[in-house]
């Protein structure tokens, strides 16, 4: 699928499917930082979440003050594209990796540190997290995927689920409707299915 950008046609970012999912995560399994990718990727999948809103989560951001995970909270604007605060819904597959991972770090974190830490330590920049989706994709020997792949999973999941365009258009911050249209991809089996109800 295109998307054009000035007049010119720039391909966008492939959308998984279940079994391709399901590889990269068994990939991660065996990766350095493997548990961290996989989160990395679950954020991007399961919540919709854009690469810099990924880099700049803190644990304060996800856990309440027991360390649980929230079922919500709110993107500040300085994190987001369209420098606006947002809604994040977690389900309770991401919350509960989420505490997986949290209860298996080998020492204490404040509530300032990145959920996604670095090599260093620190934050990841939004340019250095694009190229650990690239390494992760490219270990797991799938073409076309990109840090973006997650995100139209997600948008477009649930438009076949038959979910309100509307509600769509809100979890993944969206200002207008045709955005949100642009990211659901549709298969040749779907078209095939659909002329058949005719």
């Amino acid at each position: 699928m295109f998307q054009s950008f000035g007049g010119e046609r720039m391909k966008q970012a492939k959308v998984l499917s279940s079994e391709e999912l399901k590889r990269v995560m068994a990939i991660c399994a065996s990766m350095q930082n493997g548990k961290r990718n996989r989160l990395m990727l679950m954020l991007s999948h399961y919540a919709g979440m854009r690469v810099g809103e990924i880099a700049s989560l803190k644990w304060a951001d996800v856990l309440d003050r027991e360390h649980k995970p929230k079922a919500m909270f709110y993107l500040k604007a300085e994190n987001t594209k369209a420098k606006e605060a947002r809604q994040v819904h977690l389900n309770a597959k991401l919350q509960k990796e989420l505490s997986t991972y949290w209860a298996q770090l080998d020492r204490w974190r404040a509530p300032d540190r990145p959920v996604i830490e670095s090599q260093k330590g620190g934050h990841f920049t939004a340019n250095s997290m694009v190229q650990a989706f690239a390494r992760v994709f490219d270990a797991a020997g799938i073409e076309d995927a990109s840090s973006h792949s997650g995100r139209r999973w997600f948008i477009t999941r649930m438009a076949h689920a038959g979910i309100s365009p509307k509600v769509i258009m809100e979890l993944a911050g969206h200002k207008q409707l045709t955005t949100t249209q642009r990211y659901i991809d549709v298969s040749d089996e779907q078209k095939r299915s659909a002329v058949e109800v005719l």
